[in-house]
């Protein structure tokens, strides 16, 4: 890879990344939620039979009471315990940004106000398949845990022998989810939004997905809510002249092995260390275990960008609105200020972004393709809604009456403007 300055680059090869053909996808999509919403629980036995293989007209979609117990059972103690410790972490980050109801009374009698409710219902996917997941589980479930959702469900890819991983099954356990199905791919997001024999609609559908997932949620949005329509995996990494290549190269890897179709960005004020860390992937490249998926990433989306100074590098983060931001510079804290587009920030040498994927607190749903621009990581208000509370005394609209029916008759609305004057003190 060559090293690339910033004047010459084109950002487009870096932000607009495409499967192929998108409307054929969606048209796919389409078809495989009209046939759930139309058959429910036959289309999605048909669906997982052919195209994740699996038959689970003997075994059901929900998972037993006696499947959870042996997944607890298929574990080992040590990473139950990481487990409990990542969960204890991200349940305590989200219980501080919980919002209560208020109500602020006038002298008048007017009562104004906001009721604070958790959703009732929501549903979280989980990828699956061959790969485990146990850390989505928790970043979805324990946010609607502490916003005070009562039914969580999780769906997930079974293997072709009908069955999630254990480490998924036991996440969703100790996260408090109590109705787990072995479901994946557009047919699961179908499922959660119209409801079949078996599994009930729910209100919100969270959680990241393959291209069929996500255009699926993007096709039932309205029918339900959804969280984001999530992208590849992006990470851009500014560093200085303290950066240490064998460490910035692990850290760009650690997202180009997630998917082809990721990002890994690094930007450095520094010639030598953007040629020794380059050097440094390709090495790292060599004993990967998902080194193809990994190279792919790299040599179509990764980049080395060579920048005239820290500011710069920031300006140009923000241009990009990473997923996950690696600020590693001698003092981090002293460029926070100016960083206005990210998911997550990472600051300094030690805060290396699977931190905060797997332990440290904060949510690992993040926006992509540069969506961090307006939208923000998944979070306890994803699961609340929030309605107004109006209380007029007989003095407040005797006072304001004659504004509201003006207002209401210039947009040519009269039934508006009677409701008011209906309620006139008499003399």
């Amino acid at each position: 890879m060559r090293i690339e300055k910033l004047d010459n680059m084109d950002l487009t090869r870096l932000t607009r990344k495409s499967y192929g053909d998108d409307s054929a996808l969606e048209r796919r999509v389409a078809e495989i939620l009209d046939r759930v919403r139309r058959e429910g629980d036959e289309a999605l036995y048909q669906f997982t039979l052919e195209l994740d293989k699996a038959d689970l007209r003997e075994k059901g979609l929900r998972l037993s009471a006696e499947e959870i117990e042996r997944a607890y059972q298929a574990v080992d103690d040590g990473f139950l315990e990481a487990l409990r410790e990542a969960k204890a972490n991200i349940l305590r980050f989200h219980e501080k940004q919980k919002r209560t109801s208020w109500l602020e009374p006038e002298a008048d009698g007017t009562m104004l106000g906001m009721l604070i409710r958790p959703l009732q219902r929501v549903g979280i996917y989980v990828p699956g398949g061959t790969a485990a997941y146990p850390s989505s589980v928790l970043m979805n479930a324990l946010p609607a845990v502490a916003a005070g959702v009562e039914e969580i469900v999780m769906v997930s890819p079974p293997r072709a022998d009908g069955s999630l991983l254990p480490e998924v099954i036991v996440a969703a356990a100790e996260a408090g989810v109590r109705e787990i199905y072995r479901l994946g791919g557009a047919q699961a997001i179908a499922a959660l939004a119209y409801g079949t024999e078996q599994i009930r609609r729910v209100d919100k559908i969270t959680g990241p997905g393959n291209i069929f997932v996500t255009l699926a949620k993007k096709q039932v949005f309205g029918t339900v809510d959804i969280d984001m329509l999530a992208g590849p995996s992006e990470i851009l990494v500014l560093a200085d002249e303290s950066g240490r290549p064998r460490e910035l190269a692990a850290d760009l890897l650690s997202q180009a092995e997630h998917d082809r179709l990721a990002s890994a960005i690094l930007v450095s004020p520094s010639l030598r260390l953007l040629e020794e860390t380059v050097t440094e992937v390709e090495k790292q490249l060599a004993t990967l275990p998902r080194q193809e998926i990994a190279r792919a990433s790299w040599e179509t989306y990764g980049a080395a960008v060579l920048v005239k100074d820290v500011a710069e590098g920031i300006k140009l983060a923000n241009r990009i609105a990473p997923e996950h931001f690696e600020l590693v510079v001698a003092e981090p804290y002293a460029w926070l200020g100016q960083v206005r587009n990210a998911g997550a920030v990472f600051l300094g040498r030690y805060s290396p972004e699977p931190v905060g994927d797997y332990f440290a607190g904060p949510n690992h749903v993040l926006p992509t393709g540069g969506t961090a621009r307006f939208y923000s990581p998944l979070n306890v208000d994803t699961f609340l809604k929030k309605m107004s509370v109006i209380h007029y005394s007989e003095q407040a609209l005797e006072r304001e009456r004659e504004k509201i029916a003006l207002l209401a008759r210039r947009e040519g609305l009269e039934a508006h403007a009677r409701a008011v004057e209906a309620r006139r003190i008499k003399n």
